[in-house]
C-alpha cells in the first residue's frame, strides 16, 4: 500500500493551499516549527512536531505539546534546517512513496533556495522523486535520468523544465515546445512551457531536472 506524507513548514502563510483540497486525511503530517500551529488550526493533528521552535512563544509551544503526542524539540544551533530534518524523519522512519513540503516557498530568498537545493544532498538525493514542494502557484517535482509522463494538473497553465545541473540528452515531447536529445552545460530554466494534451513525455540521460507546473498569481488579477 501506497503511504503518502506531507509537511508543513512555516513559511508565508498566504502561500499555502487550502489543506482541505489536498486530502489532507489521507496524509501522514509532519508539522515544522510554526507550521504546526498552522495544522492546528485547520484541524489537523500532525504525528509529529519538530524543529528548534524558535518562531512560536511558549504558549504556543505549551498548546503544542498539548495536542500533539509526539513533540521533538532541537537546538537552533545545529547542521541541519528544521525541514531538512523533517524529510530526514519522513524517509527514516515512514518510507513514504511521496512527500509533499507545504510552506517551503515564498519569504526569505535563502529558504527557498535551500528548501530546492536540499535534494542535492547525499542521505536526500536518492529520494528526490519523491519530493514535492507545492504552494498555492506551483507543483516542483524532482527527476532523475531516465523516461518520465506527468500528467498536467487541473488548475496550473504553464510548465518548466529546470535543469538543476549539467543534463545530457534532454528530449520533451507532447509540449508546445518540444526538444530532441538537448545537452545543457550548466543549469538553466526552460520556462513558460505549456501543455497540449493531458500528458507530457521527456527524458533525459544524466543530471537531475526539476519539473515546475504552475499558474499566474490569481489574487493580482
Amino acid at each position: 500500500m501506497e503511504q503518502q506524507l506531507a509537511i508543513m513548514v512555516g513559511g508565508p502563510y498566504e502561500r499555502i493551499p487550502v489543506l482541505k483540497d489536498v486530502n489532507s486525511k489521507e496524509l501522514i503530517w509532519i508539522g515544522v516549527d510554526r507550521g504546526t500551529l498552522r495544522l492546528l488550526e485547520q484541524g489537523i493533528v500532525p504525528k509529529i512536531a519538530l524543529g528548534d521552535f524558535d518562531s512560536v512563544t511558549k504558549e504556543e509551544l505549551k498548546k503544542i505539546k498539548n495536542k500533539v503526542a509526539d513533540v521533538r524539540v532541537y537546538q537552533a544551533e545545529k547542521d541541519e534546517t528544521d525541514t531538512e530534518l523533517a524529510v530526514r524523519v519522513a524517509f527514516d522512519e515512514f518510507k513514504p512513496t511521496k512527500v509533499f513540503i507545504y510552506g517551503g516557498t515564498g519569504g526569505r530568498i535563502d529558504h527557498l533556495l535551500n528548501n530546492i537545493y536540499m535534494v542535492f544532498q547525499p542521505k536526500i538525493f536518492q529520494q528526490a522523486a519523491k519530493i514535492c514542494l507545492v504552494d498555492v502557484q506551483n507543483t516542483i517535482s524532482y527527476f532523475l535520468p531516465g523516461t518520465h509522463t506527468i500528467t498536467k494538473e487541473q488548475d496550473k497553465e504553464y510548465l518548466a523544465f529546470v535543469c538543476l545541473s549539467a543534463v545530457e540528452q534532454l528530449s520533451i515531447k507532447d509540449a508546445k515546445y518540444r526538444l530532441e536529445n538537448v545537452d545543457f552545460a550548466y543549469p538553466v530554466s526552460l520556462a513558460s512551457n505549456e501543455f497540449i494534451a493531458d500528458k507530457v513525455t521527456f527524458s533525459f540521460k544524466s543530471g537531475i531536472i526539476a519539473v515546475i507546473q504552475s499558474k499566474d498569481d490569481e489574487s493580482k488579477e
